[in-house]
């Protein structure tokens, strides 16, 4: 018997009623609808998938929403749950793909891929499809399935991925022929504006604009990073909300343990030895990387990296890491 969906990946997260307002990025959502891909990358944390289900709320445009697992890197469960966010739009899309993948020898993925955009084409009106947590896909069949549905895409369906890290996809090419929306990092940071929108509502705290300012610098815009700090601080005293705001930092056991485990500890062991040996760097280039890994790494050169390209690897991934200047040679 085949496995049953799970039709809880396949609803849009549900918006709070505190959620705050972002009307300059629903503009930049808005404005990018004509194009193939709206591209939405940052660390964890950064209310992707919030901003889009809230812009999903004011759009007034038809959406399939497919929330993404590490289970979906198979090609055909992948597939089966594309086809059924996809007949939330139309009953009819995939039908006739449906068999082929219970088939003992179903065809090629792109043929099949080309039978789904035929269905999709027929569509009318114009709609969005929701890729969420893309990150979790790492099965390189499904990054060639998507880039062929990119280069193929019926002008009324809009694709939209949110993701911890830039995805296996042409990227440059559709941002050169200006069929590509990007909102990352420094889009998503609360401006001083939305932090006492989320601090003073959310929680109720009364901070004054200093002290906002103060929680905004020290997490820099970093939403889960202010929402720790805000459940910190609740039922304090004046005095003991001052100690905590001047003393606040990444090293708060909430955002350490946050850290820890959805950012740190999901990194390959490689990674995570890096990330570790050049913490004390204030700011780090490849050779200065190469050095603080190699003293760690002992005479005989044992565990070397490439100091430059984990930097970019990093950056690529979206961890923490912000380059400071324009040729990838300096970051924090």
């Amino acid at each position: 018997m085949a496995t049953p969906l799970l039709t809880t990946k396949l609803y849009s997260p549900p918006i709070r009623p505190e959620v705050v307002l972002r009307p300059r990025l629903i503009e930049q959502l808005n404005d990018g609808l004509d194009r193939k891909l709206t591209l939405v990358s940052a660390p964890a944390g950064y209310g992707k998938s919030t901003l889009i289900s809230a812009w999903l709320q004011t759009a007034d445009v038809p959406f399939a929403w497919l929330y993404l697992d590490k289970g979906d890197n198979n090609p055909v469960r992948f597939f089966t749950y594309l086809i059924a966010a996809l007949q939330g739009i139309d009953a009819e899309i995939g039908c006739s793909v449906q068999g082929w993948l219970e088939a003992p020898h179903p065809p090629s993925f792109e043929s099949l891929a080309a039978t789904l955009i035929n269905d999709i084409a027929e569509v009318s009106g114009h709609f969005l499809l929701v890729l969420d947590d893309h990150h979790t896909i790492t099965e390189r069949a499904i990054h060639e399935l998507l880039e062929f549905l990119l280069d193929r895409q019926p002008p009324q369906m809009h694709l939209v991925i949110t993701t911890r890290h830039d995805p296996a996809l042409p990227l440059a090419r559709l941002r050169a022929r200006g069929e590509l929306v990007e909102v990352r990092e420094r889009d998503l940071r609360f401006t001083v504006e939305e932090t006492t929108a989320f601090l003073n509502r959310s929680f109720d705290l009364h901070l004054s604009a200093d002290d906002v300012t103060v929680l905004g610098e020290r997490t820099e815009g970093w939403i889960t990073g202010l929402q720790l700090a805000g459940l910190s601080m609740q039922g304090r005293d004046a005095t003991s909300m001052a100690r905590f705001i001047n003393e606040f930092s990444g090293r708060h056991h909430f955002v350490l343990d946050y850290l820890t485990d959805e950012v740190l500890k999901r990194q390959p062991e490689r990674v995570q030895e890096f990330l570790l040996q050049t913490s004390i760097l204030e700011r780090m280039c490849g050779p200065l990387c190469d050095a603080v890994v190699d003293q760690s790494a002992g005479l005989d050169g044992t565990n070397q990296q490439d100091g430059q390209a984990t930097l970019e690897e990093l950056q690529r991934a979206n961890l923490f890491v912000v380059p400071l200047d324009d040729e990838r040679q300096w970051y924090r």
